[in-house]
């Protein structure tokens, strides 16, 4: 069986490959021809998996899963959330868009937030969602060069490094992405 992952990062396509059996045959965007930018016009994350899904579904007719993440930090009243790409404008600049954070949670005590991913997974026109949740606080200063978005400033619960400070190992091993693959990964082995 083929499913299309609806992304043009083929490392991430082939990170996906190695999780899952044989039989399942992961393709990314570029494998279908898929060029045109989808559509992320929804107001929840998980509508946003939802809907990018489904559009490589009808369009291509190919069997998909999908994901998106954002950054919920609870004394924001849980922004930016999923206007976490383009918190600080539509340029999507990772630095913009912590120092947006940092300068909104500069007089407020509570740092609390979360990432969130959801992959919404559409095979014959049913979907299933697995979300994946990592807890921690935002810090009052970017750390470390690793990482993308919005790593240098979110420290995970038990841990006192940043995600932009951790090796790509000891990331993968506990974030919210991670915990959203392997749960995909997990029912894809009961279907396979």
């Amino acid at each position: 069986m083929k499913l299309v992952f609806a992304t043009s990062n083929q490392n991430k396509a082939n990170e996906i490959q190695s999780l899952i059996p044989n039989v399942l045959q992961i393709l990314s965007l570029l494998d279908i021809q898929c060029t045109e930018e989808i559509p992320e016009t929804q107001s929840t994350i998980e509508g946003n998996a939802s809907q990018k899904a489904f559009y490589v579904y009808e369009k291509y007719h190919q069997n998909c899963f999908a994901d998106d993440t954002g950054l919920e930090v609870e004394s924001l009243n849980g922004k930016p959330g999923v206007l976490s790409a383009r918190y600080a404008g539509e340029s999507r600049d990772a630095n913009e868009n912590m120092d947006k954070v940092l300068q909104e949670l500069s007089l407020k005590e509570n740092r609390k937030a979360r990432f969130k991913t959801v992959i919404s997974l559409v095979i014959s026109g049913k979907e299933h969602q697995f979300e994946g949740v990592v807890d921690g606080v935002i810090l009052s200063e970017k750390r470390g060069d690793s990482g993308f978005g919005y790593d240098p400033i979110f420290l995970p619960d038990g841990y006192d490094l940043s995600f932009a400070e951790m090796d790509l190992s000891t990331k993968n091993k506990i974030s919210h992405r991670a915990k959203a693959v392997n749960k995909l990964v997990e029912y894809l082995r009961t279907i396979a």
